[in-house]
């Protein structure tokens, strides 16, 4: 079972939440933006003569929010952009008014007790009573922070569900609003989550518990608070997740690359780096991680993502209904078991695929759905001057690049030569 909440409704162990409905119902886009910027970007409207820039203003605050998700930072609203404003959220902010609590506004003890008031209709209770463990637990693991649970009287933390106005003077907005909000440590409703139900719609979108690392500056402001923890947490269902790859590390050997709507991405791992790094999930959370390869179709607008035998076609943010696919529905030759590049030339229409231990290519024909004759071929024979595995591919600026392990082969497709061997680190800016 997937899950986002383990952040949204635990945040509030580092932070006080105290977030408002964004109105899905505005009457336009100005509305839905305007309200969305207020309420995780700390946009304020200037009065009287600072009135005068507050286009300026809100250009930045939309600048902001790019940056955070990784799009392309314009200072305007496409498509895009609004795209993301109008996905379901946690009710945190992306972008707070910094300020640290004082001792009282902390745990004054390690020992803590969680209660689950009510349950949600669409989720059986077994499963609420294991996620809501599991979120405990990611905290537990960075802290000296110990939490039980007890099914009756007052609890430190009070976790239930809700619709709409709840009794916390913070209303949810609906399935496509704020998803949850929870109060900083104190008295009262101190401590408390409330969460919005019914939950399965956004439950099978969002992250994996199992494999979810808090990010370092997480762990950086609850180990402020509480310090580290000192005892080892045995967890078999939690394994202590690999190293976050370096992009910039010169041994780094890419999974695939590709091009998203102008920008290059790049994946490693569970990783995609579309200028900063992200996890995948957090743009595709229906997409696999550790994929083979990876392309953009750019007459589709889709990125398709390869693993094993499997294809998903993503538009946006979204899964394209049907996906994901089996190999074979792209019209690849049966003896074909594993992708390990693709490439889609927007010039000829065609998506080369690298296969059969990267030592062959296959050209396949979008607009005709067919294969086309005479392949696989060698690599070799595809590109001249080209020698290697090929591990992942892309087009750039009117150039091939194909990787093979660390080194990046710069390709020309109009003089079929190679002009350059490079290295990863000239996408990275290293």
């Amino acid at each position: 079972m997937k899950t986002y909440y383990r952040l949204c409704v635990l945040i509030g162990l580092v932070v006080a939440v105290h977030s408002g409905p964004i109105s899905r119902q505005a009457g336009n886009n100005d509305d839905l933006v305007q309200t969305y910027l207020k309420k995780f970007y700390n946009f304020t409207e200037p009065s009287g003569a600072a009135s005068k820039g507050r286009t300026s203003h809100m250009s930045v605050k939309i600048a902001e929010m790019q940056k955070f998700f990784g799009l392309e930072v314009t200072g305007s609203v496409d498509q895009e952009t609004l795209q993301v404003m109008m996905k379901p959220r946690c009710g945190v902010p992306d972008v707070a008014q910094y300020s640290t609590f004082g001792e009282g506004l902390k745990w004054q003890k390690n020992q803590l007790t969680y209660r689950i008031v009510n349950y949600t209709p669409d989720m059986s209770q077994a499963e609420v009573d294991e996620v809501i463990e599991k979120a405990l637990q990611v905290w537990a693991r960075v802290t000296p922070l110990r939490f039980t649970r007890i099914n009756s009287g007052e609890a430190d933390i009070m976790v239930s569900f809700g619709t709409g106005s709840h009794g916390d003077f913070y209303p949810f907005d609906g399935p496509d609003g704020t998803l949850a909000h929870a109060f900083a440590p104190s008295p009262g409703i101190g401590g408390d989550y409330n969460l919005h139900k019914p939950l399965t719609n956004i439950i099978n979108k969002h992250h994996d518990p199992n494999t979810f690392v808090l990010p370092k500056d997480d762990v950086d402001g609850i180990q402020s608070l509480y310090g580290p923890n000192t005892d080892v947490i045995p967890d078999k269902s939690n394994p202590t997740p690999p190293a976050t790859p370096n992009a910039c590390d010169p041994s780094l050997v890419l999974d695939a690359v590709s091009t998203l709507r102008g920008e290059n991405i790049f994946f490693k791992k569970r990783y995609i780096y579309i200028k900063t790094q992200h996890l995948i999930k957090s743009f595709w959370p229906e997409a696999p991680d550790n994929i083979d390869a990876a392309y953009e179709n750019t007459a589709q607008d889709k990125v398709f993502l390869i693993k094993d035998q499997k294809v998903w076609a993503l538009f946006g943010y979204d899964l394209v209904k049907g996906y994901p696919k089996s190999l074979s529905s792209m019209g690849l030759p049966t003896t074909v078991k594993k992708i390990s590049a693709a490439l889609y030339d927007q010039k000829t229409g065609k998506t080369l695929y690298f296969t059969d231990n990267m030592k062959y290519v296959c050209s396949y024909d979008e607009r005709r759905k067919t294969m086309d004759k005479g392949y696989p071929k060698l690599v070799e024979q595809g590109f001249p001057g080209v020698s290697g595995k090929i591990t992942a591919a892309f087009q750039y600026r009117g150039m091939t690049y194909l990787f093979s392990g660390t080194r990046v082969i710069e390709y020309s497709p109009t003089s079929k030569k190679v002009t350059r061997v490079l290295n990863n680190g000239y996408f990275f800016q290293c």
